[in-house]
């Protein structure tokens, strides 16, 4: 996640997939999550791709949200990594059939009509995913601007901060998938507490759940880290 982050394409002409309180020009299926977040966004990583030649670019779709399949991989933290090309010509297709993606001021939707090639499993015990902001003007936020509303590149965000909750795998066989998705539900949103005070929540949370195996319960670890963004210039050519 950090070498992700660390690689993130910050432009004013490029979109991203951001949780945040409304909707933007420049990211224009940014919206409130509720429960488990979501985050996309282009990174100068490598990808899967079924893509070959010279017209296979430099630039991913990177992705990570928690699977809700309903499998044996439900409730686990997975990683989205596909690969584009640049010009997104239409006669540019992938093995599914459908157009390879351009990046310059396309809606970056990554998890429509995907297949499960470009996801990997990074988290096994991984169950809860949340993140907000850490703003250039010292704030912290779940909305990645504070000067005008508009992400640009995300030149108003310093840090991106993510919690999760972890429970390992033999107490993971205690819960049911739906206890585990009930649980997490339960966890709540960042909301605008002092650093450290989501994860102090939690903790509250689960202390006082009467209802499912305390073998279980006691075994949640949470975990908290700040992915500090790139000072590289911004802007669009």
């Amino acid at each position: 996640m950090a070498i992700d982050f660390a690689q993130m394409i910050r432009r004013s002409d490029v979109d991203y997939y951001l949780k945040s309180s409304t909707t933007a020009n420049d990211c224009r299926l940014c919206n409130r999550q509720r429960g488990n977040d979501q985050i996309a966004f282009y990174s100068t990583i490598p990808g899967w791709s079924a893509i070959t030649g010279a017209q296979q670019g430099p630039v991913s779709i990177i992705g990570y949200r928690i699977n809700v399949s309903g499998t044996t991989l439900s409730n686990r933290l997975e990683r989205l990594g596909e690969a584009l090309v640049w010009n997104g010509a239409t006669s540019d297709t992938r093995s599914d059939g459908r157009p390879a993606s351009v990046i310059f001021w396309a809606p970056l939707n990554p998890w429509a009509n995907l297949t499960t090639n470009p996801f990997d499993i990074i988290g096994r015990d991984v169950f809860r995913f949340e993140y907000y902001y850490l703003l250039k003007n010292g704030d912290l936020s779940s909305t990645p601007w504070y000067a005008t509303s508009s992400v640009r590149g995300l030149q108003d965000v310093s840090a991106i901060i993510v919690d999760v909750a972890v429970i390992d795998s033999k107490s993971r066989v205690l819960l049911s998938n739906s206890d585990i998705a009930g649980l997490a539900e339960d966890l709540a949103d960042y909301s605008g507490q002092a650093p450290g005070g989501s994860l102090a929540g939690w903790r509250a949370t689960l202390d006082g759940n009467m209802t499912l195996p305390r073998p279980a319960l006691s075994s949640v670890r949470l975990y908290e880290r700040s992915f500090y963004l790139s000072s590289a210039s911004l802007g669009s050519p």
